[in-house]
């Protein structure tokens, strides 16, 4: 695992702000990352991959990249949509029953006692997939923007403090990454919680100074800014893929996703309590679904200001349904004896090794 993480390709990636800000090419380090050193070098996909070829689950991390994904369809539009419209009930779902045993998740965390390592070592891949809060990483493309419009003063001190908004955005949500290794259903799903509202709140900071800079501009500049977003769309479906870029996030929950109802009675030979907990717990998680299946963009935003309160109005919708999922597991979880969790956690890597 360690090996592959920091496998050449995978760290040349990584260092190359350039290359993260193509969509199809953070999809495949994560891919990368998610399937590393998988079943004895097992390449291909996995059960709990988007359509766009990325994961949401990399090891104990929920939601690589979160940031590039936030302004990357909040500045740039439709065309980078794919990724952050690619989260939904599926990621609820992993969360649950992960696909990752203990032995899997040991390579992305170092061990607590661990000898400080080089510099390029594994856990530092996770964390920079994690979040990062360097501006030569995360910030605004403020110098593809000014080419374009060529700002007045006043303009210029608008994109100004909304570039330092976004840094402070990015910060929030690299201070929401995973420091342990997550074993249980009930952390995994606090810790998408927490991501969520990180994420949520980055988005609440740069919301202001991106509404200000943008009604600042004129209709010329306005339309500048629009003709650079299509640049950007070109660019990036030139380049090699071997994904499209999909859009919709309304889409038809695949066989690997359905309720492994009958493995779980055959595991956990729960009670007549248990039954009715876990029978809760499947209607929470099936209004979960159709909570997020019904929040599914619709319409395109037309500004950038639009879009990035369309992404707030997903990630609150998203906050809910796990919200509602982790409530129910909880009580669930709760009415468990030790082997039963066991056998509980054991579902989800089990499932994984029977596809593989």
């Amino acid at each position: 695992m360690r090996n592959a993480l920091n496998s050449r390709a995978l760290s040349r990636a990584l260092r190359n702000p350039a290359a993260l800000r193509n969509p199809n090419i953070r999809a495949r380090v994560a891919a990368g990352a998610a399937m590393a050193g998988w079943y004895y070098g097992r390449t291909g996909s996995g059960w709990w991959q988007h359509s766009n070829g990325g994961y949401g689950w990399v090891g104990p991390l929920f939601w690589p990249f979160a940031y590039f994904d936030i302004y990357d369809y909040a500045i740039w539009g439709s065309g980078f949509g794919a990724p952050f419209w690619g989260y939904g009930y599926d990621d609820i779902y992993a969360g649950m029953f992960a696909p990752y045993a203990y032995d899997d998740l040991a390579g992305y965390l170092p061990p607590r006692a661990a000898a400080p390592g080089p510099p390029n070592a594994a856990p530092g891949r996770l964390a920079q997939m994690c979040g990062d809060d360097s501006r030569d990483i995360v910030g605004l493309p403020i110098d593809l923007i000014q080419q374009a419009i060529e700002p007045t003063e006043t303009q210029r001190t608008a994109l100004d403090e909304l570039a330092s908004a976004s840094a402070t955005a990015a910060q929030r949500i690299k201070a929401a990454c995973p420091t342990q290794i997550l074993l249980t259903a009930p952390s995994r799903l606090a810790f998408m919680q927490q991501r969520i509202e990180a994420m949520i709140a980055a988005v609440a900071t740069v919301q202001p100074p991106l509404e200000k800079f943008y009604s600042l501009l004129n209709d010329e500049q306005k339309a500048r800014l629009n003709a650079l977003a299509e640049d950007q769309r070109r660019s990036t479906i030139a380049r090699k893929s071997n994904r499209p870029l999909v859009q919709s996030c309304d889409v038809t929950q695949p066989t690997a996703l359905t309720w492994p109802t009958e493995e779980i009675e055959a595991r956990l030979h729960p009670t007549d309590a248990q039954r009715g907990s876990l029978a809760a717990l499947q209607n929470a998680s099936a209004k979960a679904a159709d909570m997020l299946r019904t929040s599914c963009r619709a319409d395109e935003a037309v500004t950038p200001a639009a879009r990035l309160a369309a992404v707030g109005k997903r990630l609150d919708t998203m906050l809910q349904a796990v919200k509602l999922v982790r409530s129910s597991f909880d009580d669930f979880y709760a009415t468990l004896s030790d082997e039963q969790k066991a056998q509980f956690e054991a579902i989800g890597p089990r499932r994984a090794a029977s596809s593989d």
